[in-house]
């Protein structure tokens, strides 16, 4: 079954589907996607590094999991899917952190991500167990020092990680 991602206008009004398996280019079309901040009962945020065999990205450590809505589901069904297909996790406590979160970026391959992606907040009761073709490593990770991390050396980290990190996604620091 070919998986498909919603395409969008500038507005973010919908305007049909593509392949997700080529809708990362170097002319990537504008499409809808989430993020999601998984912590756990201490406080702690879930971060993963990409596996390196992702087309997008690979090797860089990022947020918890990104991905995106299949035509017509909801945010909460995509990420509660995804946690499970990424991570091997079931997650709760699902809430918006960003919701009105775009961004363009090119990686070093001259890869696009061209997204419309809300920002959620999850939970977890357990660690993850995640596929060796989606994560190379994880880490819970105190948010402060997660941040600082990010601040310090933005270069390490995914753009859009980057990103909802300076528009507070954990918080100012302080």
């Amino acid at each position: 079954m070919t998986e498909l991602v919603v395409l969008l206008d500038e507005d973010g009004s919908p305007t049909g589907t593509f392949p997700k398996a080529r809708v990362h280019t170097r002319d990537t079309p504008l499409h809808l996607a989430f993020s999601c901040h998984v912590f756990d009962a201490a406080g702690r945020v879930l971060m993963t590094r990409r596996a390196l065999g992702k087309v997008a990205w690979p090797g860089v450590w990022t947020n918890s999991f990104c991905g995106h809505p299949a035509p017509g589901e909801a945010s909460a069904a995509a990420l509660e899917r995804r946690a499970q297909h990424e991570l091997g996790l079931e997650i709760s406590g699902i809430e918006p952190l960003l919701p009105d979160f775009r961004y363009w970026a090119r990686d070093a391959g001259g890869i696009v991500e061209n997204e419309v992606c809300p920002v959620f907040r999850a939970t977890a009761a357990a660690d993850p167990v995640p596929r060796d073709d989606e994560v190379g490593e994880w880490a819970w990770v105190e948010p402060a020092e997660a941040r600082r991390a990010v601040l310090a050396a933005p270069f390490a980290f995914s753009p859009w990680l980057v990103l909802q990190v300076e528009q507070g996604v954990w918080g100012d620091g302080a």
